[in-house]
């Protein structure tokens, strides 16, 4: 499963991204209550765990924005707080499981094991279109015109991060996150060898280009 961490205590989401990470999850993390809104709303994922307590938004306030738009990703609240009334609270604000620290990591990945077999409404949405450019998520294909143009898993990777976030910059910084998942700077121009690359597959030969360079602030997937 794709799953998101939102807490801001490093230690404990060292922890756990380690143990998803074994589990054979993909994992990513977020330690900022904003930065978690941004990634709930722009990404998709098949369970989030979440703080109550983070700085920025508070996490009540996500789950709450995430279930006003229609977001129904399972959510499990992992949080100090563990009185009956704190968990009540969080159960009405929309998660569909509530974990409180300490915990062990074999409960915690029972719990996610239990979401991932609940039935869905409806099926989330499977191929993502920007201008002739067609990216399928189920059989990771992609196709610009009528032209099939093979890519790497990295290459993907990185091209499905970008149409989600389509006529948006995205730092070099957020995409070494969402797509390497590295919170350091691994001081190397990797974002800028990759994105060269993936440029010469999507747009050579074709019009208009679609990656744009934004000079001293990233790259973008632009829809003309």
């Amino acid at each position: 499963m794709r799953i998101l961490l939102i807490e801001d205590d490093e230690r404990v989401a060292a922890y756990v991204v380690k143990g998803l990470g074994e589990a054979g999850h993909v994992a990513e993390h977020v330690a900022d209550g904003r930065d978690g809104l941004y990634h709930v709303a722009g990404e998709a994922y098949d369970v989030v765990i979440l703080d109550r307590m983070l700085p920025g938004v508070d996490g009540l306030t996500i789950l709450q924005t995430m279930r006003a738009t229609g977001n129904r990703t399972p959510v499990i609240i992992l949080s100090a707080l563990g009185e009956v009334d704190e968990r009540v609270r969080g159960l009405r604000a929309g998660s569909d499981d509530y974990l409180t620290k300490p915990f062990a990591m074999s409960e915690l990945l029972a719990r996610i094991d239990a979401l991932g077999r609940r039935p869905t409404a409806a099926p989330s949405k499977s191929t993502l279109v920007v201008a002739d450019l067609e990216i399928d998520l189920l059989s990771r294909t992609v196709v610009r015109g009528s032209r099939r143009i093979p890519l790497s898993t990295l290459e993907f990777r990185l091209l499905e991060y970008m149409a989600r976030h389509a006529g948006h910059v995205l730092t070099r910084t957020m995409i070494l996150e969402a797509v390497w998942d590295y919170n350091f700077d691994p001081q190397t121009n990797i974002v800028d060898q990759h994105v060269s690359h993936l440029r010469q597959k999507i747009d050579k030969g074709f019009d208009p280009p679609l990656i744009e360079t934004v000079r001293g602030a990233g790259y973008s997937l632009r829809r003309p």
